[in-house]
């Protein structure tokens, strides 16, 4: 039978909607596939951390258990040695972190009362959260946390969370780790406890960082203002994603009317799980009292312009500067009643602290030029 053209939009309409059911049930499909396979590695890791075969058979037990699970399965994927290797490691990551939620749970067992209930209930809550984030994330995005946080669960937990809130792919998972994003997280110095309310305050800090990494602008000469600015927003998919999660861009030297004067704000967005606008001051020198106050206006104008009753919570000021003396930020900070922010930025790729012997000093450098030339002597 020849097919026919049907342009009526109603049917086109609905061609459509068919469409986009099958990609969300592919989806879907796909997610469900990656959390049985996840919690059938997870169940085969803590098989082999219990039963200990390791031990038994030595190293050779990977590569048997390996070759005896295809045998018998042939069309089953996803168990290689290696990968049952990394299974076990995986179950070893998260156990431990449970086991240090789950303790606390069960000493409150043994002396029950209705605050111990309550707290214990919530602990059980947060492990069943937590399992369900680790079952929502992408094998290979497990295999890279376990790669580089092996012994330390707090980090790949930090992580994990990170990826399923934000979607990342394998590649900006790669690049926070890089840039210590865990040690950075809501490190900014402020005073968001006092002056917001409960509810939002730990929201907010946890959207700060400390220092912020404009790496991305490629900015390696002598700079202005005005240069680092534009190159900010010349990388602005970077930026935001710098920024952090919901940071949606306003305005660049965005105009304000105050009276009869004008003025403009450095940077302006607005974040859409604070509900707020987002005020950020950039300034290439090192942080003064004055920093403050002029933040501290832009604030109150953005309060009284911008900010619609019902709909928008109060604007929050951020200050990225090159150089802060956390003392003199910290008074700044006490002497407002505004939500302010102080960061620091750094134009270089951030790399972790220094471990001893990885790095050398000038003077190691010259101890081994020296070194060297003593044993071409010889």
């Amino acid at each position: 039978m020849k097919p026919i053209t049907i342009l009526d939009k109603d049917y086109l309409a609905w061609v459509h909607t068919l469409c986009e059911r099958y990609c969300t049930s592919q989806i879907k499909a796909a997610v469900k596939v990656n959390q049985e396979m996840l919690r059938y590695y997870w169940l085969l890791g803590k098989d082999i951390d219990e039963r200990g075969d390791e031990n038994k058979y030595g190293s050779a037990f990977y590569f048997t258990l390996s070759r005896d699970l295809k045998k018998r399965m042939p069309k089953a994927t996803g168990l290689s040695e290696r990968n049952i290797r990394y299974a076990q490691s995986f179950y070893r990551l998260y156990s431990d972190f449970i086991q240090n939620l789950q303790q606390p749970a069960a000493d409150m067992q043994q002396s029950e009362n209705e605050d111990n209930s309550l707290e214990r209930s919530n602990l059980q809550q947060l492990v069943a959260n937590l399992m369900d984030v680790i079952y929502q994330i992408p094998w290979g995005h497990h295999m890279i946390l376990i790669d580089k946080f092996s012994g330390n669960p707090n980090k790949a937990v930090f992580y994990a969370w990170e990826i399923v809130k934000n979607g990342w792919s394998r590649d900006m998972l790669r690049n926070f780790i890089n840039t210590d994003l865990y040690e950075r997280q809501g490190k900014a110095l402020t005073n968001f406890k006092r002056t917001l309310p409960d509810i939002t305050s730990d929201l907010a800090q946890e959207l700060t960082k400390d220092p912020y990494d404009f790496a991305f602008t490629g900015i390696t000469t002598k700079y202005n203002e005005k240069i680092l600015k534009d190159a900010l927003l010349n990388n602005i998919t970077q930026f935001l994603i710098e920024l952090g999660t919901g940071f949606a861009y306003v305005g660049r030297e965005y105009r304000l009317q105050i009276g009869q004067t004008e003025k403009f704000i450095d940077l302006l967005f607005y974040n859409l799980n604070l509900s707020a606008y987002v005020v950020v001051e950039v300034k290439i020198g090192k942080f003064d009292f004055a920093d403050a106050g002029q933040l501290g206006g832009y604030v109150v104008a953005c309060n009284h312009i911008l900010r619609k009753e019902g709909r928008d919570n109060p604007t929050i000021g951020i200050l990225i500067c090159k150089e802060k003396d956390n003392l003199v930020a910290q008074y700044a900070l006490e002497a407002s009643s505004l939500p302010l922010g102080i960061s620091e930025y750094d134009l270089v790729r951030l790399y972790p602290e220094k471990v001893e012997g990885t790095i050398p000093t000038i003077e190691e450098l010259e101890k081994g030029i020296l070194s060297e030339g003593q044993r071409d002597n010889n």
